[in-house]
């Protein structure tokens, strides 16, 4: 099934990258890649996105874990009759879950590396959450709209 492709495919990436810096680099250790506008730093964030909930590893792991389950579940029983960008959707979401919940689990941390400077670090799995948000956002101006306005 290519959508669980998907989320193995996104989780695997973002293990390879997180394992590279944090073999590769001390944290807080910050490698200048396009001059001041792109670096690689390594980052240990304890909370969600923007460090949101900080600290409440164990609140994060079990929500964030629920969540997954329940989209993975999704995914696989309604993969014949939902649009496919909605379950492309889930499965980036569901990944890039996957890929910050087994830094939570193993570390008590989510590694981070991208930094743009005036935004805040972040990671692949942060990068196919942003994706899946969007997805799922157009699906539901597209489709859900189309929906709507049949009722």
């Amino acid at each position: 099934m290519i959508y669980i492709l998907i989320i193995v495919g996104v989780m695997v990436i973002d293990r390879i990258v997180k394992i590279s810096v944090d073999t590769g680099m001390t944290p807080g250790e910050t490698i200048p890649v396009l001059g001041e506008f792109f670096h690689i730093t390594y980052v240990r964030n304890t909370g969600a996105a923007f460090s949101l909930l900080e600290g409440h590893t164990t609140l994060l792991i079990v929500v964030t874990g629920a969540v997954i389950c329940f989209g993975i579940i999704f995914v696989i029983v309604k993969s014949m009759t939902y649009k496919k960008i909605f379950l492309l959707s889930v499965s980036l979401m569901c990944g890039g879950g996957l890929g910050n919940l087994t830094d939570r689990m193993a570390y008590g941390y989510v590694i981070d590396m991208f930094d743009f400077g005036r935004f805040p670090v972040f990671n692949v799995a942060d990068i196919a959450v942003v994706t899946g948000c969007a997805l799922l956002a157009i699906y539901m101006i597209v489709y859900e709209n189309r929906n709507y306005d049949k009722k």
